[in-house]
């Protein structure tokens, strides 16, 4: 296939020999595919070939090339990490790509913490706390975070302690529950406590039988050295760990942590099933959707993409991992996945045997979890077209409203002014697409109208003039509102030449009302347009609030900090940005106030002083 463009023709000519990635573009300037390479003049050069000699996919890719990026790295390692996080960032159309799992919960134990908490969270970070998971639901989450409470004595609250006291212990200390770092730490609690999160991270790692050992060898010397009541709770501590431990399978007698990988692909879609085996017991399962891996196609580059994507922000790896067939950068792979685990990692393609069977079992699996996400799609497609296709009929529009965006003002008092837009697309709340506005003009009192029409004319404004943000324009828009908005956002869209529909959802009884017409259109009580339009609604209404609430936050307590004597823009700047509240300034000593760029000893004593007097200390 020939170059498009003379500009495309020079970039081919001046790549050079070396590795990195490629970013393939279209002619919106869209990112549409994510390769790595040895040696980049070679891999690019090879798409650029006779169409008849390129696969399918291949072939619609090329159709729609119209300009090339490319990154230099130091090596191929390098070029897969970096090629995992542009295919993350800009989820290329024609990359295999892991469906969104931000959804999928982890476990949170803060060991950055000197007494840590468990929580629930929805993104791992690099922060030098240990993550667990995934976890296939909240329900899943916080019931081993029950078990795991009850087994080992720690923070029960979630609240972040330091060993100060700083209240009374509540009733789960009393129970046993909790060894209460709030009311102050001994040595001995924070020894016990430090012991409880090694138990917990043991336990939540699949290593039971470990934690059953140590657990015996703390009772027998607290037996010996007379300790009778502390040897109990050990004793139920054991208890609970083996009741938990009779109810898990043994799959390997081999004493490894194994993740088993299984995919399969039908009819467009694809799946893949992970089994988590920790120390020969399976501990888990979880199933994985795969975008852009055409079913049918080859099942190596999918599984390969699929590793590549789930390992790199995974709360753990392995030492083994089992794939159902060779994918071709296994090597260079297993070089990354031991960079990650800090320690030898190895790819395998079973053939015979246990580890065989494992993988036919995840694959089994992995057909069931295809049918279920594949279930789940249809439901919620006939739900959404049903959705728009009633809403078309009802609002009397000439095709679906496909692109929906929603506007809402947030104030309180005068005080905080903002408006929040937010995005449907085919049915679908499009958070990627989110945007909120600070409110830019002057005034003293609330006036949704023209707060209104200025949020809406900054949208389409910035569309005008070319803003990525807001390239993609609405089939139809809907405000919070009755008439007074409806007429404000419609002036603002005509004012700058265009024509978009625009209908208000008025509180009151959930009726749409229309510019220039006094009969609104009210949506049957049980049809699924009205529930997709509140959905909207309420979900403009409530990124509006949070925004609110947020610079609302911000203005209240830089006010506060300006009536501390030395203390003026700059400082409260310095002092949000190094710790973020009041009430970790609060918390924050002498010489930590000190230590903030800008800050004298005489403004910090100052500020010391008011925030003391402020807690009621």
């Amino acid at each position: 296939m020939r170059a498009k463009t003379s500009k495309l023709r020079e970039k081919l000519t001046e790549l050079p020999a070396k590795p990195g990635c490629y970013m393939f573009k279209n002619a919106d300037g869209t990112i549409i595919y994510v390769g790595k390479a040895v040696n980049l003049r070679n891999r690019v050069r090879s798409y650029f070939q006779h169409a008849s000699r390129l696969a399918p996919k291949t072939r619609r890719l090329m159709a729609e090339v119209r300009d090339i990026e490319t990154v230099l790295t130091d090596g191929e390692l390098e070029a897969l990490v970096l090629e995992c996080n542009l295919i993350k960032r800009h989820r290329p159309r024609f990359n295999i790509r892991l469906r969104d799992d931000k959804h999928y919960p982890y476990l949170c134990l803060t060991t950055s913490e000197p007494y840590p908490r468990l929580l629930m969270t929805r993104r791992i970070r690099t922060d030098g706390n240990r993550y667990f998971g995934p976890y296939t639901s909240n329900r899943a989450v916080f019931a081993m975070m029950d078990l795991v409470k009850r087994i080992f004595p720690i923070v029960t609250c979630g609240k972040k302690y330091d060993g100060r006291p700083v209240r009374k212990p509540c009733l789960y200390h009393h129970m046993g529950r909790c060894p209460a770092p709030c009311a102050g730490a001994s040595e001995e609690v924070r020894r016990n406590y430090q012991q409880a999160v090694n138990g917990a991270m043991a336990f939540l790692s699949g290593k039971q039988e470990r934690i059953i050992e140590d657990l015996r060898r703390e009772m027998d010397r607290a037996a010996e050295e007379l300790r009778f009541e502390r040897a109990a709770k050990l004793r139920d501590q054991i208890m609970a760990v083996e009741q938990v431990l009779e109810r898990q399978k043994v799959i390997s007698s081999r004493m490894v942590d194994q993740d088993v990988i299984a995919f399969v692909g039908q009819d467009g879609e694809a799946a893949v099933q992970m089994f988590y085996i920790r120390g020969g017991k399976l501990i888990g399962q979880n199933h994985f959707a795969l975008e852009g891996a055409n079913g049918g196609g080859d099942p190596a580059e999918a599984v390969q993409e699929f590793v590549k994507q789930y390992y790199q922000s995974a709360a753990d790896v392995p030492q083994e991992v089992l794939l159902p067939c060779i994918i071709d950068e296994a090597k260079i792979v297993e070089s990354w996945l031991r960079t990650r685990r800090g320690s030898k990692v190895e790819i395998t393609v079973p053939v015979r045997g246990d580890k065989r069977r494992l993988v036919e079992l995840a694959q089994e699996n992995a057909a069931h979890a295809l049918d279920q996400i594949r279930a789940e799609i249809r439901s919620r497609l006939s739900s959404a077209e049903r959705a728009l296709r009633e809403l078309t009929q009802a609002l009397r529009l000439p095709e679906p409203p496909n692109r929906i965006e929603c506007f809402d003002i947030s104030n309180f008092q005068s005080d905080a002014f903002v408006g929040s837009m937010v995005v449907c697309d085919r049915g679908e709340m499009a958070k990627a697409e989110y945007r909120r506005f600070r409110i830019r003009m002057n005034l003293d009192h609330p006036d949704d109208p023209r707060m209104m029409a200025e949020v809406v004319g900054r949208r389409f404004s910035a569309a005008l003039e070319g803003d990525p943000k807001f390239a993609t324009m609405p089939d139809l828009v809907i405000v919070d509102g009755g008439h007074t908005q409806v007429n404000a956002a419609v002036a603002a869209i005509e004012e700058l030449g265009l024509t978009v529909p625009v209908f208000g959802l008025a509180k009151r009884f959930d009726v749409l009302v229309a510019p220039d017409e006094t009969n609104p259109v009210a949506l049957p009580r049980d049809s699924q347009a009205l529930y997709l339009v509140q959905r909207i609604r309420d979900e403009a209404h409530r990124f509006a609030n949070a925004y609110r609430a947020i610079v609302q936050g911000k203005k209240h307590t830089r006010s506060a900090l300006h009536e501390v004597p030395g203390i003026g823009p700059k400082r409260v700047r310095a002092l949000m940005k190094r710790f973020g509240s009041i009430a970790r300034m609060r918390e924050a000593s002498l010489d930590d106030l000190i230590g903030t760029d800008g800050m004298t000893r005489t403004a910090a004593e100052a500020l010391h002083t008011f925030l003391q007097a402020a807690s009621g200390d």
